[in-house]
């Protein structure tokens, strides 16, 4: 799939996983459906799920390492300024031929365009949060938090997955 094939998919990812309402509830439901995938899985992975003020989710598994944790804040302070995955930020940056530091001043210390942060969107809200996963490759980070939101949310995970990297 290609670079600009891939954006228009995860904005179409992002306008269809839509929560109606979302608290710790569904937090916690989010969360240890991401956890039981990671572990069925034997994937060291880190979540985190929150509203912009507080962490309502945070699990990591056998194998996930120190650095995820600031992989995911990083990815998180993506997700909050431009209210889109990061990876979608990662390819259109990408796609620009720039970096977040000359496209928006955003050090790279702070901001990670990378896969695996998503925004949590309430319909007739907005963005109020984010889901944030790290430990595998970026991609695959992405479409992991993509497969569980379809899962719980009802859609189709096959028509809105990305294609394979080219």
């Amino acid at each position: 799939m290609a670079l600009t094939d891939d954006i228009a998919r995860i904005a179409e990812q992002e306008k269809t996983l839509i929560f109606p309402s979302f608290d710790e509830n569904a937090a916690f439901k989010l969360g240890t459906t991401l956890h039981a995938l990671a572990i069925g899985n034997g994937w060291g992975l880190t979540i985190d799920i929150r509203h912009f003020d507080r962490q309502l989710f945070f699990a990591a598994t056998p194998g996930s390492a120190p650095e995820n944790a600031d992989w995911m804040r990083r990815k998180r302070n993506v997700v909050n300024h431009f209210h889109k995955s990061s990876y979608r930020v990662g390819l259109e940056t990408r796609l620009k031929g720039t970096t977040l530091t000359e496209r928006s001043g955003l050090a790279a210390s702070d901001y990670a365009a990378h896969g695996g942060g998503f925004p949590v969107r309430i319909g007739g809200t907005g963005v109020i949060g984010s889901i944030t996963v790290s430990g595998l490759p970026q991609r695959q980070d992405h479409e992991t938090v993509v497969e569980v939101l379809c899962g719980l949310l009802g859609h189709d995970h096959a028509a809105l997955a990305l294609g394979p990297e080219e």
